[in-house]
């Protein structure tokens, strides 16, 4: 979750190594967890349950 332009939103991205430059390649921006949900299972093979294990 960060502070995007003053609302907190949840922000999908995928982190190059910086063996290849590194950066961020932002995949998708939500406002809700249940957004957040569904652009996981569009964009990914990951649901909620699974970043929560990882966690």
């Amino acid at each position: 979750m960060e502070l995007v332009r003053g609302r907190h939103r949840y922000r999908l991205t995928h982190r190059y190594p910086a063996r290849f430059g590194g950066g961020r390649n932002v995949l998708g921006e939500v406002g809700t967890v249940a957004e957040l949900e569904e652009l996981l299972r569009r964009r990914t093979r990951l649901g909620l349950a699974d970043l929560r294990e990882a966690a």
